[in-house]
């Protein structure tokens, strides 16, 4: 009896630790495109800031009780600038550039987020007492500083630290207009990467300065040849030096964020990963103190799981389905460059979002009112039903995987015509795979990808009825393609390219896990 006490005692301390283990988090954090992440706490709650390129709106803000399940509450802009590159107009885009790595604070009851465009050749700083709900305040000015982190020190100036390899700081003038008048840019450390060793393809970039106890953090990352993404940290009691550095993080290509504490006094840090086709994935991993120096990881590496609540899911807070019935379109969606408000509605058709051509396009790279969403692993599906019913010949609809390799189900009308196919992207010049003749107006589509283990493959299907699915075409071999600089996203556009004035109307989409 004795013994099968202690037999029940051990296999319910075993049922025990096992569900106490799938109840804490698991990196990744986010099985999702956030690259360049910028994390502060207010009190108990945590905002977070990621890089959305060329995508509008921009500066995503995501809000989080616990770390790990998050939900996007605003953005910094709705549109960057009104430029050609951005616009996709005559012929140009804003690919891999738009805005990059954001800096993300808090100062004097204020918000600041701050980023800066290649495409434009500014830097741009967003204020708002109202992080959630705005409105946001924007000033710009030029150069653009590559990388920033802005900075408010508590001898009441600003700055902004910047660069790729040779790390620069500049005093910004008191009301954030530009550099301070008068002053000049400052070498901040001559070779930032020098931790890491000579032989440096990527030099130290992604600044994210800290304040702790006294002395200044500042991290960032490198990639040695033929090594992997690295975290660098340099220290110093003084912001203008001297610093000293030292490798900390060099485990999975884990690399290229900064610090956050939790009100308990527990300390992280919030990185990314690349993950092929996916994109750029969040990782967080915990954070000792020894010697005034922070000490990433456990043992040096990157744990699988975190002690930290579990994770509830991405929908609805990072992506999200949607019925088209509302007036104003969730957080989760994200145009393709910025759109033209004239030729999208949600109110034309109630429960329906219309989109509606208004020039003639040569590719779907280039069509403008293409609305996204990020595709999420390990695996995720995409679905929805399109009513062409007022396509005009030459048109393109249908549900898209978007990047420079994309791939595409959906529908072109030709001579009066319309068809179902499948296209393809994936070596770089569309193809058409597929072709079935369409004679009802009402379509369902529906793209499936599989980012388990970095498969980056992706099947398209289509249905009579929406319950049974026949697919069509070939897999679609993913890839990130630097040029693009983005995770693959779920997409749905309208494209003409013959005549204007066609429109689709798209009954849902419905997002999930691959059907098994």
């Amino acid at each position: 009896m004795r013994y099968f006490s202690k037999a029940i005692i051990s296999a319910f301390t075993l049922l025990t630790a096992i569900h106490s283990q799938a109840q804490l988090a698991r990196n990744p954090i986010i099985f999702a495109d956030v690259p360049d992440m910028s994390m502060i706490r207010a009190g108990n709650t945590y905002y977070m800031s990621s890089t959305t390129m060329h995508m509008s709106p921009g500066v995503p803000i995501m809000k989080s009780k616990d770390l790990v399940n998050w939900e996007t509450v605003s953005y910094a802009y709705n549109t960057l600038d009104d430029v050609d590159e951005l616009n996709l107009a005559r012929g140009k885009s804003s690919y891999g550039r738009g805005s990059w790595a954001s800096s993300l604070r808090h100062h004097n009851g204020i918000y600041y987020v701050s980023t800066f465009s290649g495409t434009t050749g500014k830097t741009y700083i967003y204020s708002t007492k109202d992080i959630e709900k705005g409105p946001w305040k924007k000033i710009s000015f030029k150069p653009s500083l590559h990388d920033h982190s802005l900075f408010f020190d508590e001898d009441g100036k600003t700055y902004m630290l910047y660069g790729n390899g040779k790390l620069m700081i500049a005093e910004l003038a008191n009301d954030l207009s530009g550099i301070k008048p008068g002053s000049t840019p400052q070498v901040l450390i001559e070779n930032a990467s020098a931790p890491a060793g000579p032989n440096i393809g990527l030099p130290a970039e992604g600044s994210q300065l800290f304040k702790v106890n006294g002395k200044y953090y500042l991290f960032n990352i490198c990639w040695p040849k033929g090594g992997m993404r690295t975290v660098i940290i340099h220290r110093a009691d003084k912001i203008t030096g001297p610093w000293e550095g030292r490798v900390a993080l060099q485990d999975l290509g884990v690399a290229q964020g900064g610090l956050i504490s939790t009100p308990e006094g527990n300390w992280y840090a919030y990185l990314f990963r690349d993950y092929g086709a996916v994109g750029r994935i969040p990782y967080w991993v915990p954070v000792s103190w020894e010697a005034g120096w922070p000490v990433l990881g456990v043992d040096g590496k990157v744990p699988e799981q975190m002690n930290l609540p579990v994770s509830k899911g991405l929908d609805p807070g990072i992506v999200s389905s949607d019925e088209f019935k509302g007036t104003v379109l969730p957080l989760a969606w994200q145009w393709n460059h910025n759109p033209d408000n004239r030729y999208w509605s949600l109110n034309k058709r109630r429960g329906y979002l219309r989109l509606t051509t208004a020039r003639v396009d040569t590719s779907i790279l280039l069509a403008r009112n293409t609305l996204t969403q990020r595709t999420f692993g390990p695996k995720s599906s995409a679905a929805t039903a399109i009513d062409v019913s007022g396509m005009k010949n030459g048109d393109c609809a249908g549900l898209l995987l978007l990047q420079k390799r994309f791939g595409w189900v959906g529908v072109k009308m030709e001579a009066g015509t319309k068809y179902l196919v499948m296209v393809s992207g994936e070596t770089g010049i569309p193809v058409e795979l597929q072709r079935l003749p369409l004679t009802k107006d009402i379509v369902y589509l529906r793209a499936d990808c599989n980012f388990e283990y970095m498969a980056d493959s992706a099947s398209f299907y289509y249905s009579e009825d929406g319950k049974s699915w026949k697919n069509i075409g070939k897999a679609l071999k993913m890839a990130y393609t630097i040029p693009h600089f983005m995770g693959y996203r779920f997409g749905l556009f309208n494209y003409a390219t013959q005549l204007t004035g066609g429109y689709v109307d798209f009954d849902y989409f419905h997002i999930g896990k691959e059907p098994r």
